[in-house]
């Protein structure tokens, strides 16, 4: 059987004439997947929601190139939606079928990350940093600086992201510099070797992240913003997020539509859905999450919700230096500096 999805509302009606099922690609256990928001959308649509996840945005590129027609929904970070477009795996959507489009935030909203030639090519979702958190039974006071990283009273005891990119950059803030065009990448290297000593173990998921923070095994870790509320929240973990002095990474994630989708109708509603308070709040609120793009549900928060009361903060997020797209040549350069200070760890 096959159907057409129809809004009326904030409800889906069925009819003969398109499929049944979304398929979404997106990283495990980050809101799409929620048990409880596939319920409620598949209840309100009749189409059943399949995920396909991702370890990083090469491997998402990866399976859009190599599996045309295969999925609706795609997360992308908005630093590689450009580079997705330029490869043709996306296909431009339809804002007028976002019945929430008007209250995202115009600065994500219309950011040429996702307007691209004319054409809209990602819907912002959701926005957050990467920077740090610590343990509050291990440190007494939140640490001001990015610096903490580097303090001998932590030797052993800091986790560390294995990510070139991310190194790179956080390594370029610590010396003062523009992360995404540091001017001295011999100064980013000293400071990455200079990491020697520190790092107690690097983690490559959020579930590493916690279990590694569960057993006590780190006192600081780099992490992501709506990661640590969702392990302080979800996983009653005892830390807290820094964004320091020296300013941190911010990002942004936009919801896109992958070329020949099967079902693009219902990846609109999907996406709506996705952007709306409805889901938005329940989903910080009981789980844990990035700040939202969408106003109406960040001000639905109660007033001491970090993404409120932190990330909500003009002072904090005048200190964000924001990710850029990235040439490969960049990219490469960055690969081959984080090798290099991973085998000079092992000596």
């Amino acid at each position: 059987m096959v159907v057409v999805v129809v809004v009326v509302g904030a409800y889906f009606y069925l009819q003969p004439g398109k499929p049944t099922e979304l398929h979404i690609l997106n990283w495990q256990g980050y809101g799409t997947d929620e048990a409880w928001a596939v319920q409620i959308f598949e209840e309100k649509s009749g189409v059943k929601v399949i995920h396909d996840n991702f370890n990083s945005e090469q491997e998402m590129l990866t399976k859009l190139r190599t599996s045309p027609g295969v999925y609706d929904v795609v997360l992308i970070n908005s630093a590689f939606t450009e580079q997705a477009v330029a490869e043709g795996v996306l296909q431009p959507i339809d804002s007028t079928k976002i019945a929430n489009f008007a209250d995202l935030s115009a600065e994500l909203r219309d950011s040429t990350r996702f307007n691209i030639d004319g054409k809209l090519y990602g819907v912002a979702w959701v926005w957050g940093v990467t920077s740090f958190a610590y343990n509050t039974e291990a440190l007494t006071a939140a640490p001001a600086s990015i610096q903490v990283l580097w303090d001998p009273a932590y030797v052993g005891r800091i986790g560390w992201r294995d990510d070139a990119v991310e190194s790179v950059q956080l390594a370029a803030i610590a010396t003062g510099q523009d992360m995404n065009n540091p001017a001295d990448i011999e100064a980013v290297r000293q400071k990455l070797h200079a990491l020697k000593g520190q790092i107690k173990t690097f983690w490559s998921s959020e579930d590493e992240w916690n279990k590694f923070m569960g057993a006590k095994d780190f006192d600081v870790a780099t992490y992501w913003s709506g990661s640590a509320a969702r392990s302080k929240k979800a996983f009653s973990l005892p830390v807290d997020f820094v964004v320091p002095e020296e300013g941190a990474i911010g990002w942004f994630d936009g919801l896109s539509i992958a070329k020949d989708a099967p079902n693009a109708e219902a990846a609109h509603q999907f996406i709506d859905f996705m952007v709306s308070p409805e889901f938005y709040v329940r989903w910080d609120t009981d789980v844990g999450a990035p700040a939202s793009s969408n106003g109406k549900a960040n001000a639905q928060l109660p007033e001491d919700a970090m993404n409120r009361a932190v990330l909500g903060d003009p002072a904090v997020v005048a200190r964000l230096q924001w990710m850029a797209p990235m040439s490969d040549e960049q990219r490469a350069q960055y690969q081959e500096l984080w090798d290099e200070t991973k085998a000079y760890f092992a000596q």
